[in-house]
C-alpha cells in the first residue's frame, strides 16, 4: 500500500436542466435494475481516493477507479505540516493537468454535476485533521484558495479545536473550535466531524450554522467503538441540522468478523436509515476505487504503519486488521452496497440518495450552488 493510500488510515467524488439528464433514477416510481440505478446515479464516496503514488496513476488503477462509477470523492491531502498538504494539494493539481479527460477538482456543488455529466472522477479535496493551520484561522481562506471544501474538526485525540473520539476527557469543542466553524461557515468549507468526540460532535453540530458531515463513520448501536457514533446527540442530532453521514467499510463495524463485510456495512446503514431518515445517510468508504493490494509488501507496510501509529496514540481499538474487506475489495463495492439496499426492500430513491444525491445536497447547502 503505497504513501497516499496510507494516509488516510494515519492521520489521517447546471441546474435544474443538468440534473434531469442526470437521471435520479428514484424520481420514477418504476423500480429498475440496480446496475441500471447505479449507473444514472451521481455516487460520492465521502471518503475514498486511489491508489497513486506517481503520475500518472498506473493503467490497471485508473480502469478500476472508472470502473466504479464513483462520481466523485472527499480526498484526503492533510499531512500535519503545511508544507506536507500543500505539497499533496500540488499532487492533486498535477495529476489532474496531466489527466483531464478524467479527473477534475470539485470546488461548487455544479462541479459534482459535471464529473457526472462528463463521466470524470470528481475529486474533493479534504482534510482529516486541522493541524496544517496551527491556530491561524486565516489558513482556512489560504486553504479555500487551494481548492479544500471539507476539513475535519479532529482527527483521534485532543487537538487545538475540540477533543477526538479516542480522547478519555471527553472536553468537547474548545474556544478556538468554535471560531473555526464560524469561519468555516463563513468561507463555504464543510465541517466533518468523522473522528471527533462525543461532546465535539454534539456542540459542533449545535454551534454550525450550515449542515454538518460525519464523512466516514458507524453507528454505536450497531458496534459500539469509539469511532462511531451515538443515537440521540450525534445522529439524530446532525440530522435534524440538516448533516449527512457517510456509512464506512472499515474494520470496526462489528468486534470480530462473523458475516460478510457487506452485510455488517448494509447492518450500518439500515440503523442509520432508521435514526437518521433517508435524507441524511450516504457512504464514506475511507478506502480507494480501485482496489487494495494484498502482497506479501502490502502487509509488511501494514504491519509497519500500525506499529508506528499505536507508538504516537493514534491508533483505534480493533485497527490492527487490515483496512479493507476481501469481498468488498473490488471496484464495484458501492454497486454491490445499492445491490444489499435492494434486497432489503428500499426503494430506487431511497438507494440513490444514500449513493450521493445526499452528500450533492449537503455540499449544496454548504458551498453553494454557482
Amino acid at each position: 500500500m503505497n504513501r497516499r493510500t496510507f494516509l488516510w488510515n494515519s492521520v489521517q467524488l447546471a441546474c435544474a436542466l443538468k440534473l434531469a439528464p442526470l437521471a435520479f433514477a428514484g424520481e420514477s416510481d418504476t423500480p429498475q435494475p440496480i446496475e441500471t440505478l447505479y449507473r444514472k446515479a451521481l455516487v460520492i464516496d465521502a471518503l475514498a481516493g486511489v491508489n497513486a503514488d506517481d503520475i500518472p496513476v498506473t493503467p490497471q488503477t485508473l480502469k478500476q477507479a472508472l470502473e466504479s462509477g464513483v462520481t466523485a470523492c472527499n480526498w484526503t491531502v492533510s499531512q500535519p505540516d503545511f508544507e506536507g498538504t500543500v505539497e499533496n494539494i500540488a499532487f492533486i493539481e498535477a495529476l489532474i493537468e496531466n489527466d483531464p479527460a478524467h479527473w477534475l477538482i470539485v470546488r461548487r456543488q455544479s462541479d459534482l454535476e459535471r464529473a457526472k455529466r462528463e463521466q470524470k472522477i470528481g475529486i474533493i479535496l479534504g482534510f482529516q485533521h486541522p493541524e496544517p493551520m496551527g491556530a491561524d484561522l486565516k489558513r482556512f481562506e489560504i486553504f479555500r484558495r487551494l481548492g479544500v471544501r471539507v476539513i475535519q474538526l479532529t482527527y483521534n485525540n485532543r487537538g487545538l479545536f475540540g477533543d477526538g473520539c479516542l480522547e478519555p476527557g471527553n472536553a468537547g469543542l474548545s474556544k478556538l473550535g468554535r471560531a473555526a466553524v464560524a469561519k468555516m461557515n463563513e468561507l463555504g468549507i464543510a465541517v466533518d466531524l468523522s473522528h471527533c468526540g462525543q461532546r465535539t460532535t454534539a456542540e459542533a453540530i449545535e454551534a454550525s450554522t450550515k449542515p454538518v458531515l460525519i464523512t466516514h463513520a458507524g453507528c454505536s448501536a450497531i458496534h459500539p467503538h469509539p469511532r462511531n457514533k451515538k443515537d440521540d446527540r450525534e445522529l439524530r442530532a446532525l440530522a435534524d441540522h440538516g448533516g449527512v453521514i457517510g456509512i464506512y467499510s472499515m474494520p470496526y463495524l462489528v468486534a470480530s468478523p462473523t458475516l460478510p463485510a457487506r452485510e455488517h456495512v448494509l447492518e450500518h446503514l439500515d440503523h442509520a436509515l432508521k435514526v437518521c431518515g433517508s435524507d441524511h445517510v450516504g457512504i464514506g468508504s475511507d478506502g480507494v476505487l480501485d482496489t487494495f493490494p494484498d502482497t506479501p509488501a502490502q502487509r509488511q507496510a501494514f504491519a509497519e504503519d500500525m506499529a508506528r501509529r499505536k507508538k504516537l496514540g493514534i491508533a483505534a481499538p480493533e485497527e490492527d486488521r487490515p483496512p479493507y474487506s476481501p469481498d468488498l475489495n473490488t471496484p464495484h463495492r458501492l454497486e454491490i452496497i445499492a445491490a444489499g439496499l435492494s434486497k432489503r426492500g428500499y426503494s430506487s430513491d431511497e438507494i440513490e440518495k444514500v449513493l450521493g444525491k445526499n452528500f450533492y445536497r449537503a455540499f449544496g447547502e454548504i458551498w453553494g450552488s454557482a
